[in-house]
């Protein structure tokens, strides 16, 4: 039996409620609208009704485990009756405006004046270049240093970003005409064309048209929340994807990945030219499968197995036709875990974050998440206007 009154126990509980967060939304369950009742019986017993965005909310399981203990850890709760339930048609619609902030019309809130969130498109000028696990593993490493982190996964017709997080299989939620990216366990959310897909075996066939609408979909029709970072993983090469990345995303800025060889790196160079064709700066070059330490030696003898130079070239052309510098962010070594991370859903920066190619890339993240967004190569929309 508990010491405490009812009423002295209600408001604690509340407060207890305020403090879970609807693990898709990343926002406190009150604010959202999803606690419908809340009671407390003489003894101590909380009844609490809890209302899921869908029937068959996935992380359902999460929501009964965060309410349950947030609300018996409250001084006088002896034990916890949670329900739950599934909001109205009329409620999904509120939380969708509360969402959107009172929009009606869908909009891009990155492409927005005021917006904070740093958007970087890793790109590439030619495909197996290893840009999708440069994606992923910068993701984890920025979410690592405690950023909030969100990945599109914009490689309409080779997206293989959930596989290497370890949710290929995952389907986001959906509240009215709003989609939630589907969370991971290392806190990154993301998206996929993949995930949109009836089945994941289907083949995506779309041209132009199609592509800018998926591509806008994923930016506008997705609830991200508060992002430090999103991070687009391009297709390879300077088509559809790109074009329309420079219409709806004027402001982000571009990361080139390459190989050493020469084939990738004169590519890459196109790929970076692009970008700055559409009014984006380009932040940097990182140079993948640089070198492979040998297994004999020690990885003070490197063995370059895809040639020298490549990432050092494209740094440089890029510089001197965009007059500021685009250095050379890292050297992403060759590693055998890199590639079974990826195949495993557990990306190297996590599964191995010792490994050489792990700490270069981790270093990545560190560089791009402490710098400021400049303004050089970048239009800033500005029109002349006569004097008076």
């Amino acid at each position: 039996m508990s010491t405490r009154t009812p009423e002295q126990i209600e408001p604690d509980v509340r407060a207890a409620l305020a403090t879970v967060n609807d693990p898709e939304i990343k926002r406190p369950i009150t604010e959202l609208g999803m606690v419908d009742t809340v009671g407390v019986d003489p003894d101590g017993t909380v009844h609490v009704r809890v209302l899921l965005t869908v029937a068959g909310c996935p992380l359902k399981d999460t929501i009964n485990r965060d309410v349950t203990a947030a609300v018996t850890r409250v001084d006088g709760v002896t034990s916890v009756d949670l329900e739950l339930g599934v909001m109205t048609a009329e409620q999904r619609s509120g939380l969708q405006q509360e969402l959107r902030g009172g929009q009606a019309q869908r909009e891009i809130p990155f492409s927005q004046p005021g917006s904070l969130t740093k958007v970087y498109a890793v790109a590439s000028g030619k495909g197996g270049v290893g840009k999708s696990s440069v994606t992923v593993n910068l993701g984890l490493s920025m979410a690592r240093q405690g950023l909030k982190v969100g990945i599109v996964d914009a490689d309409i017709y080779g997206h293989s970003v959930p596989a290497m997080l370890g949710v290929a299989d995952s389907r986001p939620t959906q509240v009215e005409e709003l989609i939630m990216p589907v969370p991971t366990p290392s806190g990154v959310s993301v998206i996929s064309i993949g995930m949109l897909k009836p089945r994941r075996d289907q083949v995506v066939a779309w041209r132009g048209p199609m592509l800018d609408r998926a591509l806008v979909q994923m930016l506008a029709d997705v609830y991200w929340g508060d992002l430090d970072v999103l991070l687009l993983d391009l297709p390879p090469g300077t088509g559809d994807i790109a074009i329309s990345l420079g219409q709806h995303l004027p402001g982000a800025e571009v990361l080139v990945v390459t190989t050493p060889q020469e084939a990738a790196a004169e590519v890459a160079e196109r790929a970076g030219t692009m970008a700055s064709m559409m009014h984006q700066r380009v932040v940097g070059v990182v140079e993948n499968m640089s070198y492979l330490a040998c297994p004999h030696c020690g990885p003070e003898h490197q063995i370059e197995l895809f040639g020298t130079g490549g990432g050092d070239r494209v740094a440089a052309t890029l510089s001197a036709r965009f007059g500021y510098d685009v250095p050379v962010l890292g050297r992403v070594p060759l590693d055998s875990s890199l590639r079974e991370g990826g195949d495993a859903g557990k990306p190297i920066v996590e599964s191995d974050p010792t490994a050489p190619a792990a700490i270069e890339l981790a270093g990545v993240a560190e560089r791009l998440a402490g710098r400021g967004r400049g303004l050089a190569g970048m239009q800033l929309g500005l029109t002349p206007t006569g004097r008076n």
